[in-house]
Protein backbone atom coordinates (compact mmCIF):
# COMPACT_ATOMS: atom_id res chain seq x y z
CA UNK A 1 0.00 0.00 0.00
CA UNK A 2 0.87 3.65 -0.34
CA UNK A 3 0.53 7.01 1.29
CA UNK A 4 -0.37 10.19 -1.22
CA UNK A 5 1.33 13.03 0.28
CA UNK A 6 0.56 16.30 -0.91
CA UNK A 7 2.39 19.52 -0.30
CA UNK A 8 0.25 22.96 -0.14
CA UNK A 9 1.77 26.61 -0.41
CA UNK A 10 5.30 27.76 0.12
CA UNK A 11 5.87 23.51 1.60
CA UNK A 12 5.08 23.75 -2.74
CA UNK A 13 7.34 25.60 -3.35
CA UNK A 14 10.40 24.85 -1.46
CA UNK A 15 10.31 21.24 -2.12
CA UNK A 16 9.71 22.08 -6.10
CA UNK A 17 6.58 19.56 -6.48
CA UNK A 18 2.79 19.69 -5.27
CA UNK A 19 2.85 15.76 -4.38
CA UNK A 20 4.63 12.80 -3.60
CA UNK A 21 3.78 9.12 -2.56
CA UNK A 22 5.42 7.06 0.13
CA UNK A 23 5.31 3.24 0.64
CA UNK A 24 3.32 2.85 3.87
CA UNK A 25 4.71 0.54 6.82
CA UNK A 26 2.63 -0.38 10.05
CA UNK A 27 2.58 1.77 13.37
CA UNK A 28 3.74 5.03 10.85
CA UNK A 29 3.60 8.32 11.94
CA UNK A 30 2.25 11.58 10.05
CA UNK A 31 6.54 12.94 10.77
CA UNK A 32 7.94 9.49 9.37
CA UNK A 33 5.66 10.33 6.20
CA UNK A 34 6.89 14.28 6.19
CA UNK A 35 10.80 12.55 6.56
CA UNK A 36 10.61 9.91 3.85
CA UNK A 37 8.52 12.74 1.44
CA UNK A 38 10.84 15.00 1.62
CA UNK A 39 13.94 13.79 2.75
CA UNK A 40 14.18 15.57 6.17
CA UNK A 41 15.30 14.62 9.20
CA UNK A 42 12.48 15.71 11.13
CA UNK A 43 8.45 17.36 10.78
CA UNK A 44 9.48 21.06 11.18
CA UNK A 45 7.29 22.29 14.42
CA UNK A 46 4.95 24.75 12.09
CA UNK A 47 4.08 22.95 9.71
CA UNK A 48 0.47 22.06 9.64
CA UNK A 49 -0.81 17.90 9.09
CA UNK A 50 -3.51 16.87 8.00
CA UNK A 51 -4.77 13.22 7.04
CA UNK A 52 -7.83 12.35 4.91
CA UNK A 53 -8.51 15.93 5.37
CA UNK A 54 -8.92 16.44 9.31
CA UNK A 55 -5.81 18.09 10.72
CA UNK A 56 -3.83 16.05 13.14
CA UNK A 57 -0.82 15.79 14.75
CA UNK A 58 3.18 14.73 13.84
CA UNK A 59 2.51 11.61 15.87
CA UNK A 60 -0.59 10.07 15.08
CA UNK A 61 -0.23 7.06 13.20
CA UNK A 62 -1.43 6.76 9.41
CA UNK A 63 -3.29 4.12 7.83
CA UNK A 64 -2.79 3.01 4.48
CA UNK A 65 -3.74 4.09 1.85
CA UNK A 66 -4.17 7.34 3.39
CA UNK A 67 -4.11 10.83 2.00
CA UNK A 68 -1.54 13.08 4.20
CA UNK A 69 -1.52 17.04 3.66
CA UNK A 70 1.24 19.26 5.12
CA UNK A 71 0.51 23.04 5.22
CA UNK A 72 2.67 25.97 6.19
CA UNK A 73 1.71 28.22 9.23
CA UNK A 74 -1.34 30.00 8.35
CA UNK A 75 -1.85 33.74 9.43
CA UNK A 76 -5.04 35.74 8.89
CA UNK A 77 -6.92 38.98 9.99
Amino acid sequence: MSIRVLFFASLREQLGRPQAEVAWQPEMTASQVWCLATGQTRLPGNVLVACNQEYCRGESLIDDAAEVAFFPPVTGG
